[in-house]
Formats: structure tokens, C-alpha cells, sequence
């Protein structure tokens, strides 16, 4: 007898779960997600009387793929020029969230009672929220299109980064029982490098290669591909002490700055689908009755500690960071749960030996109850925002106040500023990055030369770099006295940068103080003397790499308007639209919603500003601008069918022959004239006439006795016809 591998049998229980789960919440209307964790628990050991999953351990690798697949997925949904654009906000929002729910979470602990170090580890787990759950939710209740999902998706970036060093200050003071700030800060420059690094290596090199080989480039290729490159970066990712779900967000966001994004999206979806699945059936299985039961207040308690407490904290720090009230109530609610980052810390807690054992279960009870709370949150956040408006109107009227008494000249002067400052030390950042990579690219050098030929191949490889630091020339934005003190201190930052990192290479090869000054000083001078030649290869890399950077915009980008509370999204004309071949005058669509199409995309071809004459047809792509009312009620309105009652159902539809006899009512008598469309709602296709075969006959040719008719039409009608 063949032995079937417990995996595979597993495997078909959990698909099996799934797939009737989703069937029926489909069908009742409620989140696949949640379906998804209860066919966990059915198919748990907790339930006896139903087949359970044996293999655990390796479900729970297949879960981990699910993760990496989701969070490559949303890189590709989410590109790094979104993370630039609402960094600073996000930034914001997560640090405030993620320190005020640590102290919560510290506090909770306290006041149960349990140690310092699992009221700390509480703490940890409380503060992250779930990147998975989030994404899916979102994508299932539509609403991918708002003004406020892109700062999520930002706020959940920053998150996981900040994850990465909560686990690193919990590692530290589980072991040592003290914080080390040192090795804090070493671990945030090293995430940063490590981003920063994946970034520009991949958006010099990616967008070229897939340019190379777009000719012999089918879809099998461009997905092997696309998942080649994404597993590389988690092993990468992994290898550096970092999360695999980073290392599958990186490249998600690398992808999505090329040309093939839209196709690599379109391949990704039923392996992410499929992935994700088994993930949140994973997390069901988890769930431990007796657990819940037995530490059920406590579990409660932290349940409304991390609803109300996310939502508060998210909203205290949008608003410091300036972002609407809507949009930071909106935050608030999608970003009121936990998961997988609070599942990886309690297991760290465990690993350890530090924590109880109950804190784990607590963690995924948690998470788990959330989970289905944030669905129903997120469905409903239009509802509870005009309920919290009503009741915070001095929030509103100050946010408002604030906005206003700034004019448009000293924002656009504010902008200009702050665009300059950001410009100047990204150009800082990204040359500092480029040189410490190659420097530790060749430190092997050290072990086969001595250490001045190694440090001299090192600074002869990253002379160009260096030459922008140091020469490449700026100008202050204008006269002003702020612009002035402002281009004197980057300019100073950039050479005292420049002495450092030399400073810094030259030790790493145990060079001697006078030796360092000496190799700075003939470097100074070689940089001055070679200055047109290495302006010319840095303007090539420059050039070549904001070529890729800008080679394709984004299609998902909802940039804001300033103060106000609009963006651009992109809505598909279904093909059975009701708006289908109309024009814009016809439709009123600026009159009736408030909106405006600004841009038709029909296959290669962009129409920009539509005028009103231009018609919308199936299948169009276009660019709607406006807030999140508008474009709901507009989405509505471009997606509703049009109404028709057919008079037959497609399945009853087939090809049927009859034999013609003088007796039938339509014999001697004209395709046309027979009532044959009418009578079967169909279609005469071919006629047999003495051996002839006639294939789709004129509408004048006579129908006569012995023909033999071929007819297209509603069976149960051609079926009674006489």
C-alpha cells in the first residue's frame, strides 16, 4: 500500500477548511479571514471529533511563506517613493503608538501582578500591529483606493522596522537584566544601512535587467524570476540578522519601481492567496480553549487595552504629525489589533527561558479576538468617524484654524524648505551608504595585500563618491537668511562627514594617527586634480539610476492636496458598466460627485485632461480625483451594471437541429419572416437542403419542407415550437 506523507494529508485538511469556510462567509457576507482562523481551530486538537492536523511544524513553515508572500505582495502594492512621501508622518504615528503602548503594556503587567520581565515582553507584544490581518482586511472590504491607506501601509512599515530593534532591546535586557543603549543605536544604523543598501543596489540593477530581457520574457519567466529575487533578499535579509518578511517587503518595493509591476502583481496573487490562507488557518490552530478560559479577564482586558489604547495612541501621534483628523481617526480603527510580530516576541520570550508560560497563549488569544474585531472596525470606519466628529468639534475647528491662518505662500515656502533639507541628506545618506558597502565589500582585499594597497583599491573604488560629498557643488534656495544658515550647515555636515567616514576606513586597517592625516591630505588633493573625470562617471551612475528610480510611476500612488483631504485613485470601467460608451458631458460626473477624471488610460493610449465629448468604454483605466466620499460614491456609480432581465439563462442556450415539415408554422417562409429569433430567442446558423449545407443562411432565404435547420436558441423554447 502507498503511504501518503502526513504534510500532504494535512495539507488537504487545511485546504479543505478553507475552502468551505470561504464558500460560506462568502455567502453569509462576513471576512474570509476570520473564516479562516475558525477552520484553524476546527481542524486543531482541540476539537476531537474532526479530522486534525498532525504535521504542526511544518505547517507552520508554510505559514511563513504565506507571510513572506503578503509581505511581498504589499511592497509591490507599496513602492518606496510612497514611503518617502508619508514617511515623516508615519514616522511619527508608529513611534508614538508603538512607546505608548509599551508603557501600557509595562503597566498592565504590573497591575496583574506578573514579573518585570513579562510585564515588559507584554509591553513588546501589545505595540506591533498585524501586517498580514491588515492587508487582507483592507483588500477585502475594498478599500485600498482611500486617502488613508497609504499612511497605514507607512505606519505598518515603520512598525515592523521598529520590531526589529524591540526584539533586540528585549534580547538585551532578558539576558542582562540592563538596557544597552549602545547596542540599540548599532542595530538602528544597521537596519537603515541595510535598507538603504537593498534599495539603491536594486533599483540600479533590477529595472535594467528586466529592460534586457523584456524580449524572451513570459509570464512563467517573470514569475520564477520575481520569486527568485524575492526569496535571494529574505535569505539576505535573514543572514543579517533581520526578519524574512523585510527582506520580502524590500524587493516587493524594488519590483514595484518597474515597468513589469502590473504583471508581476497579476502572477504573484493566487500564490499569495493560497500562502495567506494557510497562514491564518495556522493561526486558528493556536487558539487554546482551556488557556482562554483560565486566563479569560485578563485576556479581556488586554483586548480592550489594545483596541482603545492603538486607536488613542495612533490618533494622539497623527494628529503631532499634522495629518487630518479623519485620517487620523481612520488609522486609528484599522490599526487597532495584533499578530505575527507579537507571536515572534513572546516566542522570543519562551526561547529564552524569561517569560511565564502563559504569556504565548495570552498573545494569540489576543490577537486572535482583535483579528475578528478589526474587520468589523475597518467596515465601519466611515459611520464611527462622523460619530467621533460630532463629538470632538473643538478638535475639528482647531485642526481646521490651524490650516487656514497659513497662507499659501508661506506653506509653499515651508515645502520648499523642507524638500531641500530632505534632498540634501538623502544625497548624504545614499553616498555614505554606497561607500560603507563597498569598503565592506573588499575588506577581504586585507587579508592577500598590506593595508595600504587594500584601503588604496577601496578609496580608488569609491573615489566618485566621495568627489560628491565633498565637491559636487549646491546653491543656497535663495537669499534668504534661513536658506543661507541652512546651505552653510549641510555644506559643513558634508565635509566633516567626508573626514569622519575616511577617518573611520582607515582605522578599520590599523593605520596610525599620522599615517590617516597624511593618506586624508593626498586624497583631498587627488580628489581636486581628478575632479572633471570623476564628475563624469558619478553623473552616469546618477543619471542611470534616477532613469530606473522614475522609470515607472506608480500606478496606486494617492498623492495628497495640501490641506485638503483628496487624492487621486485609479478606478477600472467594467465591461457591463452603465457608463460604458458615454461621454462626460452625459454622465455630469464633476456636477453629480464632486469629483473629476483628470486621465483615461484605454491600452497604450493616455488621454490627459478629457474633455467633455471624450467617452468612456470598457475596460478604461482612469485617473478620479477627489476625497474619500466622493470617489466611494463615484466608484459606486462607474462599477453598477446595467439593468436588463434576460429571457433566458446561459446554461439553456445550445445548438439544436430540426427537421422542417409543411405542417410547421413557419415553413415557406422567410429566416426573417418565420419568427424564429422571437419565438426561441435565437438564431438559425446552418440549413441542410438535399445534401447542400448552407452555414449561416441570408435572412430572405425561404425555410422549406425536409430542411433540416440548425438553431442557436433557449432549448426549453426551441424544445415546444411547432
Amino acid at each position: 500500500m502507498l503511504h501518503l506523507p502526513p504534510l500532504i494529508q494535512d495539507l488537504a485538511i487545511i485546504l479543505m477548511a478553507a475552502g468551505f469556510v470561504t464558500i460560506l462567509f462568502r455567502k453569509i457576507g462576513q471576512p474570509v479571514v476570520l473564516g479562516y482562523i475558525i477552520a484553524g481551530f476546527l481542524v486543531s486538537s482541540h476539537v476531537w471529533f474532526l479530522p486534525t492536523v498532525s504535521d504542526l511544524p511544518n505547517i507552520q513553515v508554510w505559514a511563513e511563506i504565506g507571510v513572506i508572500f503578503l509581505l511581498f505582495a504589499l511592497g509591490l502594492e507599496f513602492s518606496f517613493k510612497k514611503l518617502i512621501r508619508v514617511g515623516a508622518a508615519s514616522s511619527i504615528t508608529a513611534v508614538v503608538e508603538v512607546c505608548g503602548m509599551v508603557i501600557l503594556g509595562f503597566l498592565s503587567g504590573e497591575f496583574f501582578g506578573w514579573s518585570t520581565i513579562d510585564s515588559l515582553f507584554l509591553g513588546g507584544i501589545l505595540a506591533i500591529s498585524s501586517t498580514t490581518i491588515i492587508i487582507r482586511t483592507l483588500g477585502e472590504s475594498g478599500m485600498k483606493g482611500r486617502g488613508f491607506v497609504d499612511f497605514v501601509f507607512g505606519i505598518l512599515i515603520i512598525e515592523d522596522m521598529v520590531a526589529v530593534l524591540l526584539l533586540v532591546l528585549l534580547s538585551t535586557v532578558a539576558v542582562t537584566n540592563q538596557f544597552n543603549g549602545e547596542e540599540l543605536i548599532f542595530s538602528t544604523l544597521k537596519l537603515l544601512f541595510f535598507v538603504i543598501l537593498c534599495f539603491v543596489s536594486g533599483i540600479f540593477i533590477l529595472p535594467t535587467l528586466l529592460k534586457y530581457i523584456r524580449k524572451i520574457l513570459t509570464e512563467e519567466m517573470l514569475l520564477v524570476v520575481s520569486l527568485a529575487l524575492c526569496f535571494l533578499l529574505v535569505i539576505l535579509s535573514t543572514r543579517a540578522g533581520f526578519s524574512p518578511a523585510l527582506g520580502a517587503f524590500i524587493m516587493g518595493t524594488i519590483l514595484a519601481e518597474t515597468s513589469e509591476v502590473k504583471k508581476i502583481e497579476h502572477l504573484i496573487l493566487p500564490v499569495k492567496d493560497l500562502f495567506a490562507a494557510i497562514f491564518f488557518v495556522s493561526v486558528g490552530m493556536l487558539i487554546n480553549p482551556k488557556i482562554l478560559i483560565e486566563y479569560g479577564w485578563q485576556i479581556f482586558l488586554l483586548t480592550l487595552l489594545t483596541v482603545f489604547g492603538k486607536f488613542f495612541t495612533i490618533l494622539i501621534g497623527a494628529l503631532i504629525a499634522r495629518r487630518s483628523l479623519r485620517h487620523s481617526i481612520q488609522a486609528g480603527l484599522s490599526l487597532a489589533q495584533i499578530g505575527e510580530f507579537s507571536f515572534i516576541i513572546a516566542a522570543l520570550g519562551i526561547n529564552l527561558k524569561v517569560t511565564s508560560n502563559f504569556l504565548y497563549p495570552i498573545a494569540v488569544g489576543v490577537s486572535v479576538i482583535t483579528t475578528f474585531i478589526t474587520p468589523y472596525l475597518i467596515r465601519n470606519i466611515d459611520p464611527i468617524f462622523v460619530w467621533i466628529e460630532k463629538c470632538l468639534p473643538l478638535i475639528k475647528r482647531d485642526t481646521i484654524k490651524k490650516k487656514v491662518h497659513h497662507s499659501n505662500t508661506i506653506l509653499e515656502e515651508k515645502e520648499k524648505w523642507k524638500n531641500n533639507i530632505f534632498s540634501s541628506l538623502s544625497f548624504i545618506i545614499l553616498n555614505v551608504v554606497i561607500i560603507l558597502a563597498i569598503f565592506y565589500s573588499l575588506y577581504w582585499t586585507y587579508s592577500y595585500f598590506n593595508e595600504y594597497i587594500s584601503l588604496a583599491i577601496t578609496l580608488f573604488i569609491s573615489a566618485p563618491f566621495f568627489w560628491a560629498l565633498l565637491l559636487r557643488k549646491a546653491f543656497p534656495l535663495s537669499k534668504s537668511k534661513k536658506d543661507r544658515i541652512t546651505f552653510v550647515c549641510v555644506e559643513s555636515m558634508r565635509i566633516i562627514i567626508v573626514c569622519a567616514l575616511f577617518c573611520y576606513l582607515a582605522l578599520q586597517y590599523s593605520l596610525r594617527p599620522l599615517m590617516i592625516t597624511m593618506a586624508l591630505i593626498v586624497t583631498f588633493i587627488l580628489l581636486f586634480l581628478c575632479s572633471p573625470f570623476l564628475k563624469i562617471i558619478y553623473s552616469k551612475f546618477e543619471k542611470h539610476f534616477i532613469r530606473n528610480f522614475f522609470e515607472k510611476e506608480s500606478s496606486t500612488q494617492a498623492p495628497t492636496f495640501g490641506p485638503w483631504d483628496a487624492h487621486i485613485t485609479y478606478l477600472d470601467i467594467p465591461a457591463e458598466s452603465e457608463v460604458a460608451g458615454k461621454t462626460l458631458h452625459e454622465l455630469k460626473i464633476r456636477e453629480t460627485f464632486g469629483a473629476s477624471i483628470a486621465l483615461i488610460e484605454r491600452g497604450h493610449l493616455f488621454i490627459t485632461a478629457p474633455g467633455r465629448d471624450e467617452k468612456l468604454f470598457p475596460n478604461d483605466r482612469v485617473a478620479v480625483i477627489g476625497d474619500d466620499e466622493m470617489i466611494g460614491k463615484l466608484t459606486h456609480f462607474l462599477k453598477s451594471t446595467k439593468v436588463f432581465t434576460p429571457n433566458t439563462k446561459v446554461e439553456n442556450y445550445a445548438l439544436h437541429k430540426i427537421l422542417v415539415t409543411d405542417k410547421m408554422s413557419f415553413a415557406f417562409k422567410t429566416i426573417r419572416k418565420s419568427g424564429i429569433r422571437e419565438k426561441t430567442d435565437g438564431l438559425v446558423v446552418g440549413i441542410e437542403r438535399h445534401g447542400e449545407r448552407i452555414l449561416n443562411p441570408d435572412s430572405m432565404l425561404k425555410i422549406l419542407p425536409d430542411d433540416l435547420i440548425w438553431i442557436v436558441g433557449d432549448s426549453s423554447k426551441i424544445e415546444t415550437m411547432d
